[in-house]
């Protein structure tokens, strides 16, 4: 969005142990880096609960994070779409940016992650209840009413009846979270059988999976980057399967995400079975799913093994 609005954007390393949030001594070196070349940054954009990589940053290394973007007198941007997806919120302390230093912070959110279908576009800003936050506010509705940015009628008061939090809505919220976390942790278990990578996901709907230790059997098969490995298993899956260069990863790193969405069926009426089943991982139509998806993730496996010397 930002190279949309022909604004420059710098990427900034994550630590090994989440995504979404920069690594701070990594921000601290590309900001005075940029700042040094004649450039100007001035917002860091990052997620507690990250998409792709399904993971919860922990409070100390959002608290570096937060105190190094202050320092430099960013204005940070906390997509806190997938908060409310927390796999195990017992285990799990999500903590907000706003918290920690609410004057600079603007909390934004897709209610489609977790409030919302998913074809209901709507989503959420906070901004600071600060003058600099009542200036921001005044020029964000100035661009909305330039874009005839709206949020049709009934969509509105959907997601005006979902923000207030009632019984019925939460209710199904949690049933989802439960439903995709045990999901989320089947595809976990069938990359991690195959050799791959993948950090275990803490929230939201997606595994982030890195196919480098298959990238032997993957050139094979004339995959050779990102691209390529979005091609091959949108296809083999039958679903999408986005690489990590539309997340900003290199090109070359075999990251890809995995849904768990498209795992529980094709219609509303099997993912409402889905939802209200007490073993939904034993349904017909999500065990043949993952059945399929470990078939194709092991033939990439099995390759490799068959181009092993004899010893």
């Amino acid at each position: 969005y930002a190279r949309l609005l022909g604004r420059p954007v710098f990427h900034v390393p994550t630590p090994a142990e989440c995504g979404g949030v920069p690594d701070p001594y990594a921000l601290l070196e590309t900001v005075r880096r940029v700042r040094a070349e004649g450039g100007d940054p001035r917002l860091l954009v990052l997620s507690v609960a990250d998409d792709p990589t399904a993971t919860v940053a922990p409070p100390e290394v959002l608290h570096e994070a937060v105190e190094a973007a202050a320092a430099e007198g960013l204005h940070l941007i906390s997509d806190e779409t997938w908060r409310d997806t927390l796999h195990a919120p017992q285990d799990t302390v999500l903590v907000s940016p706003a918290e920690m230093l609410p004057d600079r912070v603007t909390v934004v959110s897709d209610l489609a992650g977790a409030l919302l279908p998913s074809g209901w576009p709507a989503a959420v800003a906070r901004l600071p209840d600060t003058a600099t936050g009542d200036d921001l506010h005044a020029r964000v509705l100035d661009v909305l009413t330039a874009l005839d940015a709206r949020v049709a009628a009934p969509v509105a008061t959907a997601a005006a009846f979902a923000l207030t939090e009632p019984e019925p809505v939460t209710a199904r919220v949690e049933s989802a979270v439960r439903l995709h976390a045990r999901v989320a942790a089947a595809v976990h278990a069938a990359v991690v059988a195959v050799g791959g990578l993948a950090l275990p996901p803490r929230a939201g709907r997606h595994v982030y999976a890195d196919l480098g230790p298959l990238r032997e059997p993957l050139a094979a098969r004339g995959v050779g980057d990102a691209q390529d490995l979005e091609d091959l298993l949108t296809a083999r899956l039958g679903m999408p399967a986005p690489g990590g260069h539309r997340f900003g990863d290199d090109l070359g790193a075999l990251r890809v995400r995995l849904c768990t969405g498209p795992l529980l069926g094709g219609t509303d009426a099997q993912r409402t079975e889905c939802l209200t089943s007490p073993s939904p991982l034993e349904l017909p139509h999500v065990e043949r799913a993952l059945i399929h998806l470990r078939s194709v993730l092991d033939d990439l496996r099995d390759d490799a093994q068959r181009r092993e010397p004899p010893r």
